[in-house]
């Protein structure tokens, strides 16, 4: 527990001090829940880990599926709006904000043919998900990558990637440094600014 509130002081400016993380950071009692809502889970009480898991959500606005994998260190940053889907696996030192998904393709029919199948995203170490991003698909994101905020990611990201736009497109090289919302102007990554803009604005 020392670990990982310290993580959170490590990666957000704002945080004071533990016990204000323990009191009112709703990623950290997100992550508090999910752990019970795992357990009971793995355990097969499946009906009181997913009451488990929509108290969490109730209290904190974070809806994670009591199936997912999480790694050590996971820091949810505001939070609301945050979905983790039951197939999902999370690294450690993991940095997800507000209204970002790591969701599933696949329609609502065929559910039996669904079940105990991989349908959402694996993100690997040290991952940053900005803001209303939206992680789509069995897909794996490799280590240190940033996924800029609103980008839709529907296929896989190889490490140190920088990633903006609808479909995400590779713009860029990040460092391991961590930079808050996926992507920082002239700092972890070296962009071709003119070729961004048309991948954003156009599709190119």
């Amino acid at each position: 527990m020392n670990d990982f509130l310290q993580s959170i002081i490590d990666r957000d400016p704002a945080a004071k001090s533990k016990l204000s993380l323990i009191l009112t950071y709703p990623g950290v009692k997100a992550v508090f829940f999910h752990r019970i809502a795992n357990f009971f889970q793995l355990a097969k009480f499946y009906l009181v880990a997913r009451i488990i898991s929509q108290l969490s959500r109730f209290l904190t606005g974070i809806e994670i599926h009591p199936g997912a994998k999480i790694g050590k260190n996971l820091f949810i940053d505001h939070g609301m709006g945050v979905v983790i889907g039951e197939t999902s696996e999370i690294g450690n030192n993991v940095t997800i904000y507000h209204m970002a998904t790591l969701g599933g393709i696949a329609p609502s029919i065929n559910s039996n043919d669904q079940r105990q199948v991989k349908r959402h995203p694996t993100l690997s170490d040290c991952v940053v998900v900005g803001s209303g991003a939206q992680i789509l698909g069995p897909v794996m994101i490799g280590a240190n990558s940033k996924i800029g905020a609103n980008a839709v990611v529907t296929k896989d990201v190889p490490e140190n990637a920088v990633m903006v736009g609808i479909p995400a497109k590779n713009v860029g090289t990040a460092t391991e440094e961590f930079k808050a919302y996926g992507v920082t102007p002239g700092s972890d990554t070296k962009l071709d600014w003119w070729k961004t803009i048309k991948i954003i604005l156009f599709k190119a």
